[in-house]
C-alpha cells in the first residue's frame, strides 16, 4: 500500500520535511515512490514554507495512497492559504 507521508531532513534542531509518496513498508526516512512537495516548519519571513503539487496528490489518492494525518493537515492549511490568496488578488 503506498502512503503519502512526511520525510525528515535538515540539520538537527533545524527541521526541513519533503512529502513523499511511499511503500508503507519503508522507514520514514528511506526510499519513496515520487517527492510531491516541501514543509519547512522554521521558514522565515519572505521564505516559502510550504509547497504541495496537488496534482499528484490527486492522483496517488484517485489510486489508492491513504494520507497520513501529518499530511492531511497541511493540505488543509495549504488549500485555506491558497483560496485566500485567491480571494485577496480578486
Amino acid at each position: 500500500m503506498v502512503v503519502i507521508r512526511l520525510s525528515r531532513g535538515g540539520a538537527k534542531k533545524r527541521p526541513f520535511y519533503n512529502i513523499v509518496a511511499a511503500d508503507k513498508r519503508e522507514r520514514r526516512d528511506g526510499r519513496f515512490i515520487e517527492r510531491l512537495g516541501f514543509f519547512n516548519p522554521v521558514a522565515g519571513e519572505g521564505e516559502e514554507g510550504i509547497r504541495i503539487a496537488l496534482d499528484r496528490i490527486g492522483y496517488w489518492k484517485q489510486n489508492g495512497a491513504q494520507l497520513s494525518p501529518a499530511v492531511e493537515r497541511l493540505l488543509r492549511q495549504f488549500e485555506k492559504r491558497q483560496q485566500q490568496q485567491a480571494g485577496a488578488a480578486a
